[in-house]
């Protein structure tokens, strides 16, 4: 019989403390020292690169002080309705906006203009090269843009090996190697599959091992 692992908190808050810098330490400093209100600042770069791990992080830290935060996203249900009470208004995968949520983005922009509201977004690309309306990409463009680029295969493995730590995890070479040469190569992605590898091997009471990750694989139908 499997063992049911209890959900007791083991994921950790995304942070600016936990976030894995790489060639990214202009972006991490000025979102860790931006005076809210300030221009909106707009991180751009690949899935998994950590834009919204940052963004979460500027987030977690108003709220800290005190402040509200608004956060919106390409999944998030119409209508968004601007809350004069929010000191930040995140808008992430904003190049994936249909037409209604960049009407919406749009609208949010104007409020938080009016209101002093600091903006924050995220996407795939630069604003110049965002599939949005133009008004919008204007406004995503209009202040701090920083890229953010995807840590190196030996950042990734360091920060594998660390999250694996944290979790009380033996990562052997082998399980490595076999994450990076398998699976996405994005950060977002693996520290997810490591999650899910941690809770399926508290179920079965084993090690983590190549044979339990395939094992996982066949029966969660987690695949390359």
């Amino acid at each position: 019989m499997k063992q049911i692992p209890l959900p007791i908190g083991v994921e950790a808050e995304p942070g600016f403390d936990n976030f894995v810098i790489g060639e990214n330490a202009a972006a991490l400093d000025a979102l860790r020292r931006l005076a809210v209100p300030s221009p909106p600042i707009y991180l751009w770069g690949p899935a998994g690169a950590g834009k919204t791990h940052l963004l979460a992080a500027l987030a977690r830290q108003l709220r800290g002080e005190g402040a509200r935060v608004g956060w919106f996203d390409a999944t998030t249900p119409l209508p968004w309705t601007f809350d004069e009470g929010w000191w930040l208004i995140v808008i992430d995968d904003a190049d994936r906006l249909d037409a209604a949520r960049q009407h919406a983005a749009f609208a949010l922009f104007v409020e938080a203009t009016t209101h002093g509201v600091q903006v924050a977004a995220a996407g795939r690309f630069p604003p110049v090269d965002l599939p949005v309306r133009d008004d919008l990409r204007t406004r995503l463009g209009w202040g701090q843009v920083h890229a953010i680029k995807p840590l190196s295969e030996a950042g990734t493995r360091a920060a594998l090996r660390r999250e694996a730590d944290r979790r009380g995890i033996f990562l052997s070479d082998e399980v490595m190697d076999y994450l990076l040469t398998r699976f996405a190569r994005d950060l977002g992605s693996l520290m997810a599959l490591l999650a899910q590898l941690d809770r399926f091997s508290l179920a079965e009471r084993r090690a983590v091992t190549v044979p339990l990750l395939k094992k996982m694989m066949s029966e969660e139908g987690t695949g390359p």
